[in-house]
């Protein structure tokens, strides 16, 4: 037998004992439980704290939905879309994709975060109250239960310049959205049910009146509904604030009547309309529209992973003291 030799030197152990720590750093390491010591009644503040706002405005849910999707989308869930332009950088939601943002989603963060500061100082990251504040809503408002892991950090960066085709827009194709989500991780599959969102909530009229009026007007359009679309938002030119329900059957509700809805020419956006005429996601709208159970299913799934895209970990964020702006700001 040849004779061999191992080594008791422990500076390789260590080594790489050291590496797998500072990788963890950079690396967000989401659980359930996250808080559980640090902050223990993070789960009741923000139960409570959302249910006196969407008793108080209805809205709420659909706007803190949308814009946790739009937080997601962009630099990953990491508080970006939070943040207020000042005069040296002009931030994501003042960009022109993201001004219909709704004041109420941004509100319910800054009362959660006020009552967190209050309660445990500095330790629950504003993207974790998006993203648990997004879940508590969905259910409130009727949607599906889903896991939210925390313990996200809030991102160092928000540049308006940077919305543009990171967000998807009314009027893109299948193709082009679905490469958004694709980028993002996200099957065709998980597109549809995610676009379930707009179940709840409201659009501009600015974001579907080509569809209205004109040479151009989308005759697929059910009759009754474009007629009273045209007279809803006939000033809307004149004033912006003009809005329609996405769901105008039960527009509080979270259901599957969107995808119903799309079946029978309701849809109100080019591209809610146009997941029932492309034949690569027709099957899903087809599905979810007999099958309330498979919507759910899906769309708890989806929001689970959406939640997970591109968390920070230590050394990329921060627990920022207020959601609007950055620490180093702060005097």
């Amino acid at each position: 037998m040849s004779n061999m030799r191992f080594s008791c030197d422990p500076k390789p152990f260590l080594l790489l004992f050291f590496l797998v720590v500072v990788a963890s750093a950079d690396v967000a390491i989401l659980r359930t439980d996250y808080y559980q010591k640090t902050c223990p009644d993070f789960n009741k503040i923000v139960r409570e704290t959302v249910t006196a706002k969407q008793v108080q405005q209805p809205t709420t849910a659909a706007g803190t939905l949308r814009l946790f999707f739009h937080d997601c989308f962009l630099e990953g869930c990491d508080g970006s879309v939070l943040i207020a332009t000042n005069s040296f950088n002009k931030a994501e939601r003042d960009d022109d994709l993201n001004d219909s943002l709704p004041g109420d989603a941004f509100d319910i963060v800054t009362r959660i975060k006020t009552a967190l500061e209050l309660s445990c100082p500095g330790v629950v990251s504003c993207a974790d109250i998006l993203a648990q504040a997004t879940r508590d809503l969905v259910t409130m408002v009727g949607g599906p239960y889903f896991d939210v892991k925390l313990g996200r950090k809030d991102g160092f960066e928000s540049k308006a310049h940077k919305v543009r085709g990171n967000v998807p827009m009314a009027n893109q194709s299948v193709h082009d959205i679905h490469g958004m989500f694709k980028k993002n991780g996200f099957s065709l599959r998980e597109m549809v049910a995610l676009s379930g969102a707009h179940t709840i909530g409201f659009s501009h009229c600015k974001e579907f009146s080509d569809r209205l009026y004109g040479s151009r007007a989308d005759k697929e359009i059910n009759p009754k509904f474009a007629s009273a679309l045209k007279d809803l938002c006939k000033n809307h030119t004149v004033d912006d604030t003009i809005a329609a329900f996405n769901d105008v059957m039960t527009p509080g509700k979270f259901d599957n009547m969107y995808f119903k809805n799309l079946k029978r020419g309701l849809g109100l956006l080019a591209s809610d309309h146009i997941l029932i005429k492309d034949n690569s996601t027709k099957p899903f709208v087809d599905l979810y529209a007999t099958n309330e159970t498979a919507f759910f299913n899906d769309f708890a799934r989806a929001m689970e992973k959406l939640g997970t895209v591109g968390v920070k970990g230590d050394r990329e964020g921060e627990v920022r003291r207020r959601c609007d702006h950055f620490n180093k700001l702060d005097v």
